[in-house]
């Protein structure tokens, strides 16, 4: 048996899955988490890594290895290959001036949307550039390389102290705001704006090409972004929505075509075979579920049994869930606020399922704009953390107004990763086929009150603290 290692290096925590490269069939795993926060020094994400592979048992007997990771964090290294200072992830929205400054200074959205298949925010790394420029220049002096979490993570497991032979993916180097997935280069011109000065980027590699040797001999794959080996991992296709549920919520598709979208609602990004993986994200996802529960004092299934126990539309109690600002709408200082509360509704189920059905629906708004590009959905096919609540499976037909395809609860963005591993080491043109196991749908009648209600409230959220 011919063994492959997927490494998931996500924002909470670092997931590793050996398995067969030929079947696909789990063999082990192992996890460990990551600190919390939006600035996280990379040697964290290090460290967790060597405890999942111990707890793997080890990566001796792998013959490829790939990492997946959480896309647009900021990792400055020096001349030297030292990390410069903690890392900026996604989430974190200091960065929101310089989006806007970064825009106006090229003549508006559309140019951004042309440029590099994206319209800047505070989540996407060329905004943070900008941002260490203005508010850390004694930081920005000092960056010879600038590179994602995953690009570093393959170029540590190689152990080669060259930073010439750092590379990353198509898949993440189009989420960074400098790499255009329609002419598959980068913009180093933008790159010099929002800096102010040059500096080094990874080379880019194709899907199934080597990222290099670990210091065991396996060889590296390319690695990608989470999303784009979530894709991989479910082995979505064209007609495949995937919506996933994690610490950010993400709505994608595979297509054959690059995306441009003006109003920077959807980001043209580039997949993980070869094609394009159109995407909207939200930054409040499973964690408003955890907030919920928190606020109730209940656990995840009392939580979801509270919801399930509300009536659709929970009376007319709606919530707008940017509990953390939010991405999709651009609206970084926004905050959570509830509305149609009235002494019938100032109950534990209606709150649940106002809670549950807000967070979907902010998803929605992310489906139809999805769907405004022109894309093909044959199925929604539901994954991420908050997939495994019984309440979210059951509502989401009736706010995605289509039938919802759930897999079981797995490491989708892992997986991508070891089948990617298996790929590249097959030399095959196409990556393996790995069955998906059993999954169920769920079907209900759409209830689009429900997202009537929340288009009304949602409009009239503050978007400054």
């Amino acid at each position: 048996m011919t063994l492959v290692a997927g490494i998931d290096s996500s924002t909470q925590s670092c997931k590793i899955v050996i398995r067969d490269a030929d079947s696909g069939a789990l063999v082990r795993e192992g996890r460990a988490s990551h600190p919390s926060g939006t600035e996280v020094h990379p040697d964290a994400w290090w460290g967790a890594l060597q405890e999942a592979i111990a707890r793997a048992g080890g990566l001796d007997d792998v013959a490829a290895i790939s990492v997946a990771a959480q896309q647009h964090g900021m990792v400055f290294l020096d001349d030297s290959g030292a990390v410069v200072r903690p890392a900026l992830l996604w989430n974190d929205t200091r960065s929101a001036k310089a989006a806007d400054d970064l825009i106006a200074e090229f003549g508006g959205e559309a140019f951004w949307a042309e440029a590099v298949g994206l319209v800047p925010v505070a989540s996407f790394t060329i905004t943070k550039l900008r941002w260490l420029a203005e508010h850390e220049p004694h930081f920005a002096k000092r960056v010879h390389t600038v590179c994602l979490p995953h690009d570093w993570l393959t170029w540590r497991l190689s152990g080669n102290p060259d930073l010439a032979t750092l590379c990353t993916d198509r898949g993440d180097a189009s989420g960074t705001g400098y790499w255009s997935a329609a002419t598959a280069s980068y913009r180093p011109d933008l790159l010099r704006a929002a800096l102010g000065r040059d500096a080094a980027v990874p080379r880019v590699l194709g899907p199934a090409e080597s990222g290099g040797t670990a210091r065991g001999g396996a060889p590296l794959g390319a690695g990608t972004g989470d999303n784009a080996a979530a894709a991989l991992g479910i082995g979505a296709i064209p007609g495949d929505v995937v919506v996933s549920i994690g610490t950010s919520g993400t709505v994608f598709t595979p297509t054959h075509r690059a995306s441009s979208d003006a109003s920077g609602i959807v980001a043209g990004f580039a997949d993980a075979a070869g094609g394009f993986l159109p995407l909207v994200c939200t930054l409040n996802a499973a964690r408003v579920l955890d907030a919920g529960a928190a606020m109730l004092g209940v656990d995840a299934t009392a939580f979801a049994e509270l919801a399930l126990a509300g009536p659709p539309g929970a009376g007319g109690l709606t919530l707008v869930p940017y509990l953390e600002g939010e991405r999709t709408p651009n609206r970084p200082l926004a905050t959570g606020s509830l509305h149609g509360l009235r002494l019938d509704t100032a109950n534990p189920a209606h709150l649940a399922r106002a809670i549950v059905e807000g967070m979907l629906c902010a998803l929605a708004d992310g489906l139809d704009a999805l769907l405004g590009q022109g894309v093909a959905m044959r199925r929604v096919v539901l994954v991420g953390g908050g997939a495994r609540s019984a309440a979210v499976r059951a509502i989401a037909p009736t706010i995605f107004g289509v039938p919802v395809l759930v897999p079981p609860p797995g490491e989708y963005v892992a997986d991508g990763a070891a089948r990617q591993a298996a790929w590249m080491l097959s030399g095959a043109s196409e990556p393996p086929t790995w069955p998906l196991a059993a999954t169920k749908t769920y079907e209900a009648d759409p209830l689009p009150a429900i997202r009537a209600r929340y288009a009304e409230a949602s409009a009239h959220v503050l978007h400054r603290l």
